[in-house]
């Protein structure tokens, strides 16, 4: 079994009913055993800001599938709640993102491993420190990397 961390996030609809039912169509996969899962936050939008606020949250998982079969399932998960890509950093009912794989490294146009804006966003910083405090992002610590963020507004609401 492989490690791996997914930040999971929404802002159409019923944010903590599309997060609950991503976590459960993840775990239908029988490669998939969902260990940790985050408090849910709500966070301001990143990027284009003119869209409401998101919940997000972390996951840590255990999974036998490899990062390009894990990537293919999240997606698939993605498509079933409806997610539509029509803006970049837009509106979205979920967002499933791969942070880290093991100690998994890969910058290929179709994933990146680990995620490569994770360390500059709150919103996946902080739920994800809440499931890993111990946790080293390119040889820093979690706590280190988020007492250097600035900007964005986090606030725990489930």
């Amino acid at each position: 079994m492989s490690k791996a961390y997914l930040g999971i996030g929404g802002n159409i609809g019923d944010r903590k009913a599309n997060i609950q039912k991503a976590l459960e169509l993840l775990k239908q996969h029988d490669k998939i055993n969902i260990l940790k899962v985050s408090s849910i936050y709500e966070t301001e939008p990143v990027g284009y800001a003119e869209q409401d606020w998101f919940y997000n949250i972390a996951a840590e998982i255990d999974t036998t599938l490899d990062p390009y079969e894990l990537l293919e399932h999240c997606n698939k998960v993605e498509k079933e709640l409806k997610r539509e890509r029509l803006i970049r950093w837009g509106p979205r009912t979920i967002d499933i993102d791969i942070l880290l794989y093991e100690d998994v490294k890969l910058d290929e146009s179709k994933l990146t491993i680990p995620h490569p804006r994770m360390a500059e966003r709150a919103f996946v910083m902080i739920p994800l420190s809440e499931i890993a405090p111990d946790i080293k992002i390119e040889s820093r610590s979690i706590s280190d990397i988020i007492n250097n963020l600035k900007g964005e507004k986090i606030r725990r609401v489930l």
